[in-house]
């Protein structure tokens, strides 16, 4: 892909930078499916617009331009031109020291020039400028910058903050097609009695100039039913019209329009028609008009609810930081925390950004990031991530990442693109889409061809009912809307759960899985070593061998020593410290401790210094075959106990593994150990197929070798030293921790540590792809059994027609029923062991 950006201060692109500007933009009325490739095929059509896709869900554009040859003013002109609505934030930035027009000429130029700016107008009256911008690309501090590039002060506006638009348009939607709804559906009530006068008393004993009179009356109502309430049908069908296409707008308003025009002719000019078939049809116009857009009201309604998972993300990010600066703690916007800064976090509050505890400690409630419902607690030295609560002490961190760079803004993101991406299963839904209303046009066409010259009298009457019905009937939105709904329910529950998914093949992937490939390091086990055992002989307690290993251990760095002093300080054994401190390469070390020569070594150590093992040595096997370490420990000569270390398995690694096996897969350890050891931990957590003595770079080929048994192979690994192994596999699986989340690495990234989130990521997959199929098959069966009944094809044996009004109601509930079906998924609830 190819393109420049034109370094400039306000572009944000330094000098000798070159490449295309990527966007998102909101569209906040897109009404169907088809209404996506109207909007792709005119902004294709724009010169220096490289690439362009319309996500129909998530109702965002996604556009790849050269700003060389257009500016993101001309694109979002281009889509508004099209009836489409483009959203984002805006904010009012006070302007100091504007004296003339020129003033306002300049500043309203360099505020469209800079990135991420959609529209800016200054007034000079108030000295204010009304800036409509996308927060993903640009914020109020570049806004305020570019402003004071030519020249003049900003002021911020005191305690507003940008309002989002594009939350705020749905709801306006919203509230709109509701009152059109209430509109036309007041108006149907009469139009539907006086259309069928012989159900009513009164109106069956009317003559026909009186009845033709009220039928003239009802026709100016429908009008007005079509003229307010159907409005966006006929402008969008005009939009699209323009530009060579046709969508549901398309349909609506030819079937409507041409009901209305039909209607009026028969009143107008009865005599042109055939006896009997001069009767008009308003209540069709008012009534599919009213249950369309009520339909519309509530597909908006309900695809509210399921961006839930991306709100409560963004939910998370706090909007201030207090921080200190020159020596004074000061409230600043999140935006203006540098790295570097140093935070102060109170009990109750929002951690800002990621960063590292320089002073005090607390607990922190990360729940909101990694699912894990206990607080963590955070000493000096400790990480913490930006977006999650401070529970009880205060603290102070240094700011290591800010903005774009933070843990909880890349989950965002990501979320963001992946509920953006599509499935491949949806290449199927997209390509038959395409066809869909031209299609639907021609069979309509078609129908009423075959009705005027084959059908009963009044024939003209039955052919335009017929016709009708198959344009109102159709709906490509349910269609469209069966893979990307549950696509972004899906993935927003992942990411609900501490679970990442990269994009929609990766959950299509995963619900195929036959095996699950498990490093050992840091994915069964905790990844670092921890006291198990303390065997001791007579003469000695528990806690003198504790002790005095602990202490020979206590200058030592080793991962070992670590654990055994790690282990003497959770039970509360104060450890002495210790001099003469001496290490015996390949044996153990040696020091003196309160007088006492300690030694901690293997058996050949304890030997060579004349110690008796006594049962111990039988004792030191069976820890070694559980992959445990032995270590003998010696006081003054005598040989005192064992102490065992060992990588201990996750607490939930033994049942992530039994729910794993319940769904069918082939779970196989990967490992670099010794076979003893990854034996041993297999046993414990029920894995028969161990792959152990493997190399990291051979970890990839084993992968191959699963694959050409013709198993689809997923490896779970830390997204680092097991990069290409994950590549290798059908799904990569990363498992991260806090603000290391590996993002890059994978097809799916765990941000909590635990096995149990690669059982959740799988059920989900099964969940979502089953949720998929349910839409696409009712999605398909209803257009391919509703389009024929429309068309009258149970007429002959029957003589039942489907009425207008129905089909209407079906199209309309069509697509209503897929998004309430998708939203199914969010009572999801992962299987337990």
């Amino acid at each position: 892909m190819s393109g420049r950006i034109i370094p400039s201060a306000t572009t944000g692109v330094p000098e000798g930078v070159a490449g295309a500007v990527h966007i998102e933009l909101p569209i906040v009325n897109l009404e169907c499916v088809t209404c996506v490739a109207t909007i792709e095929k005119s902004l294709k059509r724009l010169p220096g617009v490289i690439e362009c896709k319309v996500n129909f869900v998530n109702q965002k554009a996604f556009v790849v331009y050269d700003p060389a040859s257009i500016n993101l003013t001309d694109i979002v002109k281009n889509i508004e031109a099209l009836s489409y609505k483009v959203g984002g934030a805006e904010v009012r930035i006070i302007i100091k020291d504007m004296k003339c027009a020129s003033c306002v000429t300049r500043i309203e130029g360099v505020l469209n020039r800079t990135a991420g700016v959609i529209s800016a107008v200054v007034n000079p009256a108030t000295g204010e400028a009304l800036i409509h911008y996308l927060p993903e690309i640009t914020n109020i501090k570049n806004l305020t910058q570019a402003i004071e590039t030519v020249g003049y002060q900003t002021v911020t506006m005191p305690k507003e903050e940008p309002v989002d638009r594009e939350a705020e348009a749905h709801e306006k939607e919203y509230k709109s097609l509701m009152r059109k709804f209430y509109f036309a559906g007041v108006i149907s009530v009469p139009v539907m009695i006086i259309g069928y006068p012989k159900f009513f008393p009164v109106l069956k004993d009317m003559n026909i100039e009186m009845l033709r009179l009220l039928w003239g009356i009802t026709g100016i109502a429908a009008f007005f039913v079509l003229f307010y309430s159907g409005n966006h049908f006929f402008r969008g069908a005009w939009g699209a019209f323009k530009h060579r296409a046709a969508d549901m707008n398309t349909l609506i308003a030819i079937g409507t329009g041409t009901a209305w025009v039909y209607s009026s002719v028969t009143i107008l000019f009865p005599d042109i028609f055939p006896e009997g078939t001069s009767e008009p049809f308003y209540d069709v116009v008012a009534v599919v008009i009213a249950l369309v857009v009520l339909g519309q009201a509530l597909e908006i309604k309900a695809k509210g609810r399921t961006s839930e998972a991306i709100k409560k993300l963004m939910g998370m990010q706090a909007k201030t930081a207090r921080v200190i600066r020159d020596g004074q703690e000061v409230d600043i916007p999140i935006e203006e925390v540098l790295v570097g800064d140093t935070i102060i976090v109170r009990p109750g509050e929002k951690i800002p950004v990621d960063g590292n505890v320089v002073e005090g400690n607390s607990s922190v409630d990360e729940s909101m990031i990694t699912g894990e419902p206990i607080p963590v607690e955070k000493r000096e030295g400790d990480e913490v991530i930006g977006g999650t609560i401070n529970k009880t002490g205060s603290f102070k961190f240094i700011a290591k990442k800010v903005g774009k760079d933070t843990a909880l803004a890349q989950i965002i993101k990501m979320v963001q693109d992946a509920q953006g991406s599509k499935a491949p299963i949806a290449r199927m839904a997209d390509r038959i889409s395409s066809y869909f209303v031209p299609t639907v046009m021609i069979i309509s066409v078609v129908t009423f061809l075959v009705w005027y010259n084959f059908g009963p009298p009044p024939a003209l009457v039955f052919a335009l009912v017929t016709a009708v019905t198959v344009l109102i009937i159709a709906c490509p939105c349910a269609l469209g809307l069966a893979t990307p709904m549950s696509l972004m329910i899906g993935i927003g529950k992942g990411a609900e759960n501490g679970i990442l998914i990269r994009n929609g093949e990766a959950l299509e992937k995963a619900q195929a899985l036959d095996a699950i490939v498990l490093d050992k390091t840091g994915t069964i086990t905790l990844g670092k070593p921890s006291l198990t055992d303390v065997i001791t002989l007579e003469g000695f307690s528990e806690e003198d061998v504790l002790m005095n290993a602990a202490a020979v251990e206590k200058g030592s760095e080793h991962p070992l020593g670590e654990a055994i002093i790690e282990g003497a300080k959770e039970r509360g054994i104060s450890i002495p410290d210790s001099n003469k401190f001496k290490a015996i390469p390949g044996h153990g070390v040696q020091a003196e401790v309160m007088g006492k020569i300690v030694v901690l070594g293997n058996k050949k150590l304890m030997l060579q210094k004349g110690g008796v093992l006594s049962h111990l040595e039988e004792e030191s096997k069976k820890l070694a075959e559980g992959g445990k370490t032995p270590m003998y420990l010696m006081i003054d000569g005598k040989v005192a106990g064992i102490i065992a270390v060992a990588d201990t398995i996750k607490e939930d690694s033994v049942g992530a593994v039994k729910i794993m096996k319940e769904l069918g897969l082939e779970v196989v350890m990967l490992t670099g150990d010794n076979e003893r050891t990854a034996k041993a931990i297999a046993r414990q957590v029920g894995i028969e197929r161990v792959l152990a003595e493997v190399l990291p770079e051979d970890k990839a080929r084993q992968i191959q070798l699963l694959q050409a048994e013709g198993k689809t192979v997923a490896m779970v690994g830390d997204g680092i030293n097991d990069a290409p192994a994950l590549a290798q596999a059908d799904v990569g699986m990363a498992i991260g921790t806090g603000t290391d989340v590996a993002i890059e690495a994978s097809d799916i990234t765990f941000i909590k540590g635990s096995l149990k989130s690669v059982s959740t990521a799988i059920q989900i997959s099964k969940a979502t792809m089953k949720n998929i199929r349910e839409n696409l098959f009712g999605a398909f069966f209803y257009n391919s059994m509703g389009i024929p009944i429309a068309a009258g094809v149970l007429y002959p044996f029957t003589g039942v027609l489907l009425s207008p009004l129905i089909a209407g109601a079906a199209m309309a509930f069509s697509s209503v029923t897929v998004v309430t079906n998708a939203n199914r998924l969010r009572a999801f609830k992962p299987k337990e062991a």
